[in-house]
């Protein structure tokens, strides 16, 4: 128990990564006056691919967890 509480963070970081990024340059976007339309959509697709996942895992750990 007390590894997958060191593991976790190491699997997540690199998924949280590129939404730290692409959401900063939308600010910073936003704030020189140019359109933070591209970084938001890139944000989209980001979360259009990792909905899918998440209730895949979602389901294998409920699975995982009523064995």
């Amino acid at each position: 128990a007390r590894r997958g509480g060191v593991l976790l963070p190491l699997l997540v970081l690199p998924l949280a990564t590129p939404v730290l990024i692409f959401g900063a340059a939308a600010g910073d976007a936003a704030a020189t006056g140019l359109t933070p339309r591209p970084h938001l959509l890139l944000l989209l697709a980001v979360l259009c691919a990792s909905v899918p996942m998440c209730l895949a895992a979602a389901g294998a750990a409920l699975r995982n967890a009523a064995e």
